[in-house]
């Protein structure tokens, strides 16, 4: 029974494979019409702002969120949206 040998060339040929349909997928998911959510962690993460500053942002109406089994959601196109009314542009 005869064995076939991997070499380099297959291996860089199924990895140009993999990260293409790795692409697509990344693609597909993001045209969908899937909302994405982030959790407070992440948002801040994103943001850099502290655990009060969120809760300001919360608190005051500023950022509106979604709260599951005392999980907190905040809504990605929301937070781009306010990020963008909230925006100064200086001009010289």
């Amino acid at each position: 029974m005869p064995k076939k040998m991997i070499t380099t060339d297959d291996l860089r040929d199924f990895k140009m494979e993999l990260l293409e349909e790795i692409k697509e997928l990344l693609s597909q998911h993001s045209s969908g019409n899937l909302r994405r959510y982030m959790r407070s962690s992440e948002v801040k993460a994103h943001l850099h702002i502290s655990t009060g500053t969120l809760q300001t942002l919360r608190i005051n109406g500023t950022l509106p969120y979604v709260k599951i089994g005392g999980i907190i959601y905040y809504d990605v196109e929301e937070i781009h949206r306010i990020m963008t009314e909230h925006r100064i542009d200086n001009i010289y």
